[in-house]
């Protein structure tokens, strides 16, 4: 089961749901006004499911929200049907429907009218010609394996009436009708050459086997996606659901499904070329995003505030960002850096108790949260209020000033 949307008004109809038996490939095409929800899905599937063909044993969809949602499944599991989703930017999985979906509107595309207006007219006799068509992996039209004989087909003559609106009807059926039969014939050869010009062995890929995802579906922080990394991770393979999808192990900040086709992935290969990683994802502390701090490289005086520039973990040197020193709650990395650049700007130096230089204009206004966790050690800075945060330390106290060691 799939939808075809976003088409232009006819008769007030906008969405094509498509259904596709697997066994037999028959379909029904039903014109919607809009997309449904999962309350107005059921009666929609009754009437042209299973009043005609009964309950299936089981539906393949995509994850669109009628088909995930909890009034669907509880309707499918109640009356027996086996619920399946297709892996996440793969829509091939739903092969079936997906075809479907390509023939109807290549059938539309060649004969609606220039206002595209009349597409959910021409629709029932898409659904016939589909449904009279042999099938190539039955070798028989979808009507005959459901019903056993082929319908009759249209007459290739009709004789004249004394209706001259009757006349020009079956006239233009007439025309209609061999030019459908002709785009299927040509559409189906089509696909079969397209589809074996590409078709090649799928890798096989093993639980806990590092592979690269492909980003093409994914959002990425980068200025530009013309020069994103093509491919990202690598990721560790969970499970082997069946001989072309894959179950990967996400980080928690790529929020998408995460089962993917094998097409989108790639093998880990040892070589001197490396693909980019996503930059680590903040973590949210007070409902406030803080990123980890690398080191302090430089310092500077700006308008009379002291300054440092910032490297962030997991970022390039592009990311790099000057900060107000007061918004600075690193000590560690502040000691290190004036311990290796003890002329840096940022006042007197005062020799801190432990070893190593601090500038005593480089020391912060408040000191630093205590948040807890293993993670409390690494220097963070918030996103909103560029705080950098790290665990308490201790104080030591300078002859006319505190610091933080």
């Amino acid at each position: 089961m799939d939808f075809i949307v976003e088409l232009p008004d006819s008769r007030g109809n906008t969405v094509i749901l498509t259904i596709i038996d697997r066994f037999s490939k028959m379909g029904h095409y039903v014109p919607l006004r809009k997309l449904p929800s999962a309350a107005e899905l059921v009666p929609i599937f009754i009437n042209h499911v299973v009043r005609i063909h009964g309950i299936p044993l089981g539906i393949v969809s995509d994850r669109g929200t009628q088909f995930v949602s909890r009034f669907w499944k509880g309707f499918c599991k109640n009356v027996g049907i086996d619920l399946s989703f297709s892996s996440a930017y793969h829509p091939q999985t739903n092969g079936a429907a997906e075809r479907a979906n390509q023939n109807v509107e290549k059938y539309l595309r060649c004969f609606i009218s220039e206002q595209q207006d009349n597409w959910s007219d021409l629709l029932p006799w898409a659904e016939y010609a589909l449904n009279s068509a042999v099938s190539e992996s039955t070798g028989h039209s979808p009507f005959f394996t459901v019903y056993g004989f082929d319908p009759p087909m249209l007459p290739t003559t009709f004789s004249d009436t004394t209706i001259p609106a009757l006349d020009d009807h079956l006239a233009s059926l007439k025309d209609t009708w061999g030019k459908v039969k002709e785009a299927l014939k040509k559409s189906s050869a089509i696909q079969k050459i397209k589809a074996d010009r590409h078709r090649r062995q799928a890798p096989v890929y093993q639980v806990g086997d590092r592979v690269w995802l492909s980003s093409r579906n994914i959002k990425l922080l980068v200025p530009s996606m013309k020069l994103a990394p093509r491919f990202i991770g690598p990721y560790k393979v969970l499970r082997r659901l069946n001989p072309v999808s894959y179950a990967l192990a996400l980080p928690p900040h790529i929020r998408i499904h995460n089962v993917f086709h094998v097409s989108l992935l790639k093998p880990l290969l040892c070589n001197r070329y490396t693909r980019a990683r996503i930059p680590p994802p903040p973590i949210s502390v007070e409902g406030e995003e803080e990123f980890e701090v690398q080191a302090i490289l430089d310092a500077r005086v700006s308008r009379g505030t002291l300054q440092y520039l910032v490297d962030w973990v997991g970022y390039g040197p592009e990311d790099r960002s000057w900060l107000p020193a007061a918004e600075v709650h690193a000590p560690r990395l502040v000691k290190a850096f004036y311990v290796a650049h003890p002329r840096a700007p940022g006042g007197r130096p005062v020799a801190a108790r432990g070893g190593g230089v601090l500038s005593r204009t480089a020391l912060v206004s408040r000191p630093a949260l205590d948040l807890g966790g293993a993670w409390q050690r690494l220097p963070r800075c918030s996103l909103a209020r560029r705080r950098v945060i790290t665990q308490p330390a201790a104080l030591t106290w300078g002859a006319r000033g505190r610091g933080l060691a």
